[in-house]
């Protein structure tokens, strides 16, 4: 991104995402736990603790994201990342001075390369903020894990069916095993 703004396929651009954007993360949540259906409504989702910490209170200090807008200017996408401390864990809690990143797509535009892109900033905007790693939780079966993997992140934990999932950045600590 150049001054907030990053221009990347057909005319659609990323942008840092503030405090206005509260309400698309939670769509953005959403889909991101609706990956492969729905299950949730944005009702439950918001209304339950442990998924709506991912954006309750959007931005807290130490919060940074970027959203995907469409050539219209429509937001299509976003990726953020948030630290939690170790009594209320995300899903892809590996450490309380690790970011943990949510990702997701609006359906209709996925696999367009919006993933790619914001990935891709993001990792940029934890690099910059001196972030020891960034993690993640992903379900089996959900083929976002090609995209992480071939971003650098590896498997260090279980929980269910899901990996969690871990990116150590230039100048970890030994919290993120470097």
């Amino acid at each position: 991104m150049t001054d907030g703004v990053g221009v990347f396929g057909a005319g659609a651009r990323l942008r840092a995402a503030g405090a206005g954007d509260g309400g698309f993360l939670g769509e953005v949540l959403l889909a991101a736990f609706n990956w492969d259906g729905p299950r949730f409504t944005l009702d439950e989702a918001l209304g339950t603790p442990d998924i709506a910490h991912y954006v309750t209170g959007w931005p807290r200090p130490g919060d940074f994201g970027v959203v995907a807008e469409d050539d219209a200017g429509r937001p299509v996408g976003a990726a953020w990342a948030r630290v939690f401390p170790a009594d209320e864990p995300g899903y892809g809690h590996v450490d309380p001075q690790v970011p943990e990143l949510t990702i997701g797509v609006l359906p209709g535009h996925r696999g367009r390369g919006v993933g790619s892109a914001l990935l891709d900033e993001l990792v940029r905007l934890a690099e910059r903020s001196g972030a020891d790693g960034l993690s993640l939780s992903v379900e089996d079966g959900n083929p976002a894990v090609r995209l992480y993997a071939a971003r650098g992140f590896t498997a260090v934990g279980r929980e269910g069916a899901s990996d969690t999932m871990l990116l150590p950045l230039p100048g970890a600590s030994t919290a993120t095993g470097r």
